[in-house]
């Protein structure tokens, strides 16, 4: 038996999982439901200044300079984003400044945003703050796709690291 199998208890296929002496749902086997993809959060504090790609879900309370495309994506109250964004759901509660594409794009309690929203549902709550212009999509947006994201690290670089790479990749020949 290897040490991530389940034990026999657990292993029954009845919607639930007992662990510990207590009861949980387990969300692989109720219906319509299917396992939660693993997330990334950018805890406060954060700056990211480059491109993020990336097939799971993302979670934001600090500060990126630069695009994001992900599966779901949430801007936490307190965070900013400066850059084009591309996820089938967003969530905004905090500032982004750029171009957002989403199927379905949400500004929620004190979201502030400001350029242009591509969408095909657009939520603004009564609080939310958006200026700019908003476009219906005709397509649905797609989630990054594994060769997407293993390009993208491939070739991103941020600005300054682009800068050093060629000196230290092939460093020049003297001829003499």
């Amino acid at each position: 038996m290897s040490v991530f199998s389940k034990s026999e208890g657990e292993r029954e296929d009845k919607g639930f999982n007992v662990v510990g002496g207590g009861v949980k749902p387990d969300v692989r086997t109720t219906p319509g439901k299917t396992a939660p993809e693993t997330g990334s959060t950018l805890g406060h504090g954060v700056l990211v200044t480059g491109n993020i790609v990336s097939e799971s879900d993302l979670e934001i309370f600090g500060r990126v300079n630069g695009d994001i495309h992900v599966s779901h994506l949430i801007i936490k109250e307190g965070a900013q984003v400066e850059g084009n964004v591309v996820a089938q759901e967003t969530i905004i509660l905090g500032v982004c400044k750029g171009v957002i594409h989403g199927n379905t794009v949400k500004l929620q309690g004190a979201a502030v945003v400001e350029g242009e929203i591509y969408s095909k549902s657009l939520t603004i709550e009564q609080q939310a703050q958006f200026e700019g212009l908003s476009r219906r999509l005709d397509k649905p947006v797609e989630a990054p796709s594994n060769a997407q994201t293993t390009i993208q690290a491939k070739i991103s670089l941020a600005p300054s690291m682009r800068e050093a790479a060629p000196a230290i990749a092939a460093p020049e020949k003297m001829t003499a």
